[in-house]
C-alpha cells in the first residue's frame, strides 16, 4: 500500500492525464482520436502553456503573478495598435512583434522589481497589476476593439501557419494537416525552460530562492535578482501568447483577451505538482496539467455542459491538487 501511495504521489497527475485519454476513447471513440480533435486541443491549450511555463518558474521561486492574464491584454492592445500604425507588411508584423515581445518582459521585469526591491507581497504587486493593465487597455482603446487592417496577411501567419505533416489530409477536399506555430513555440519554451531550471546554475539557485530564501543569501545568492529574472521570463511569456493570440484572432478586445488565463496557469502549475510554496516543481509536470485541464475542457464542451458551471468545475480540481498535495507533505 505504502508503495501503491509513492507512485501515486509521483506520478498522479500523468496517470490521472491516461485515465481521462482512456475515458475520452472509450465516450467518444473516433471523434477524440480524431488528429484534428487532437490538434485543437494542443492549439486551444497552448496559450495558456505558454504562461504556465514562466509561472512554474515564478512559483518555485517563492512567488505568483495574478497580472499575467491582464498583462496578456494589454500586450495585445499594443501589437493592435502597433501594426495598424505601421501598416506595412511584413515591417508591420516584425514592429508588433517586437513590441509585444518587450512590452511583456519589461512589464514582467517591472513586476519583479516591485515585489524584491519595494519589499511589496507577491500577491499584493500583481493584484494590482491585474487590475493596472486591464484599465490601461481599456484607457488606450476607449474599450473598443482594435482589428487588423486589410492587407496585413503576415501578421495571421504566425498563428495560422505552421509545419504540413505529410501523409495527413483534413476534410472531404483533402487540405493539408498543419500544426500551428504557437504549438510548437509552447513546447520550445517549455524545453528551454526545462534546461534551465534543470540544468543551469540559475536553475539551481532559483529553487535554493523558493525552498529558503534567508538560507539562500546566507549561502551567496543574490535571490532579488533570481526573483526578478523569473517574473522577467514570465513576462515575455505572457508577450508571446499575447502576440499569437492577437495573430490568430486578427483582433484584440482589451475586456476579454487573456481574462482569466492567470487563474488557468496557476491551476496547471498546481496540478503539475509544483509547490505553491516554492523550491519544489517541474516543467514536465505543468506540461501535463495543462493538458489535463485542456481534456477536462474538451470533456466539459462535448457534454454540453453550462460554460457558467466549467469554472466551478476547475475550482474543485484546483482544491483537490492543493490537498493531495498537503496530504503528500504530511505522510512524507
Amino acid at each position: 500500500m505504502d508503495k501503491f501511495k509513492k507512485i501515486v504521489a509521483k506520478h498522479g497527475v500523468l496517470i490521472a492525464l491516461i485515465v481521462l485519454i482512456v475515458v475520452n476513447i472509450v465516450w467518444q471513440g473516433q471523434v477524440f482520436l480524431d488528429p484534428v480533435n487532437l490538434r485543437n486541443i494542443l492549439s486551444q491549450n497552448a496559450y495558456v502553456g505558454m504562461i504556465a511555463v514562466g509561472m512554474t518558474l515564478v512559483i518555485i521561486g517563492g512567488g505568483i503573478d495574478l497580472s499575467v492574464g491582464s498583462m496578456m491584454g494589454l500586450v495585445g492592445v499594443f501589437t493592435m495598435l502597433t501594426l495598424n500604425k505601421v501598416g506595412t507588411d511584413p515591417n508591420a508584423t516584425f514592429a508588433a512583434a517586437f513590441v509585444a515581445l518587450s512590452f511583456g518582459t519589461v512589464a514582467g521585469l517591472v513586476n519583479g522589481l516591485i515585489i524584491s526591491a519595494g519589499r511589496v507581497p507577491p500577491f499584493v504587486a500583481t493584484l494590482a497589476g491585474l487590475v493596472a493593465f486591464r484599465s490601461v487597455g481599456l484607457a488606450l482603446t476607449q474599450a473598443s476593439e482594435q482589428t487588423a487592417k486589410s492587407g496585413l496577411e503576415t501578421f495571421g501567419k504566425i498563428a495560422g501557419d505552421g509545419i504540413t505533416i505529410p501523409g495527413l489530409t483534413v476534410g472531404s477536399r483533402g487540405l493539408p494537416f498543419v500544426v500551428q506555430w504557437p504549438i510548437f513555440l509552447f513546447f520550445i519554451l517549455a524545453g528551454v525552460a526545462a534546461w534551465v531550471l534543470n540544468k543551469s546554475v540559475y536553475g539551481r539557485r532559483l529553487i535554493a530562492t523558493g525552498a529558503n530564501e534567508q538560507a539562500a543569501i546566507y549561502s551567496g545568492i543574490n535571490t532579488a535578482r533570481v526573483k526578478v529574472a523569473s517574473y522577467a521570463f514570465l513576462g515575455f511569456c505572457a508577450g508571446l501568447a499575447g502576440l499569437c493570440q492577437a495573430s490568430r484572432l486578427s483582433s484584440v478586445s482589451p475586456s476579454s483577451l487573456g481574462m482569466n488565463y492567470e487563474l488557468d496557469a496557476i491551476a496547471a502549475v498546481v496540478i503539475g505538482g509544483t509547490s505553491l510554496s516554492g523550491g519544489k516543481g517541474q516543467i514536465g509536470t505543468t506540461i501535463l496539467g495543462v493538458f489535463l485541464l485542456g481534456i477536462i475542457s474538451n470533456m466539459l464542451i462535448t457534454a454540453s455542459v453550462d460554460p457558467n458551471w466549467q469554472g466551478c468545475v476547475k475550482g474543485v480540481i484546483i482544491l483537490l491538487a492543493v490537498l493531495l498535495q498537503r496530504a503528500n507533505r504530511q505522510n512524507a
